[in-house]
């Protein structure tokens, strides 16, 4: 009776991480360059209640085993292209297949990100919405107007034009 309770609580500790999973999942749809998650389960170790035997009625061929539940193992990104949407800031960028935008953090590490809704701040840097610049910076001189971001990756402004940003790959 104790192994059957032990076994219906892994079970429902792996369900409920599933459901904390999907939870999650929904409370991010909305937001910017999220990718979801998915659990990974796993069985945890069988019991040999019978050894295989003789087919002669006395012990069951394939004998009997007893698994004792299942937990969560691992919850893994899943990388996969979500919808891109036009917006109506020319500095907003979206990526298409691999590829992240690199970022300097405050403490000067380096992160990576997907969310490519970039502005200029008041010293003329490209910067994505929490106001962390791109790495390798890029500055746009203040005077400068029609700042264009191309398919390729190059920046470009009127009267200055700058060609130096390359998206890192990292997965």
């Amino acid at each position: 009776m104790i192994n059957s309770l032990w076994i219906s609580k892994t079970g429902m500790e792996a369900q409920q991480m599933q459901l904390d999973v999907i939870s999650n999942n929904l409370a991010n749809s909305n937001t910017t360059g999220y990718k979801r998650q998915e659990s990974q389960f796993e069985d945890l170790i069988y019991q040999t209640v019978r050894p295989a035997g003789p087919g002669n009625g006395v012990g069951a061929p394939a004998g009997v085993q007893l698994g004792s539940g299942a937990r969560v193992v691992a919850t893994s990104r899943q990388f996969s292209q979500g919808a891109i949407h036009q917006t109506d800031n020319p500095l907003d960028v979206a990526i298409e297949g691999a590829g992240f935008l690199a970022v300097n953090r405050v403490n000067g590490d380096v992160a990576y990100t997907r969310a490519g809704a970039l502005r200029l701040d008041s010293q003329g840097r490209l910067v994505n919405v929490e106001g962390l610049p791109l790495e390798p910076a890029i500055n746009v001189p203040i005077d400068s107007t029609n700042v264009v971001i191309g398919a390729d990756g190059s920046v470009s402004a009127t009267p200055v034009s700058y060609t130096h940003l390359t998206l890192p790959t990292k997965r």
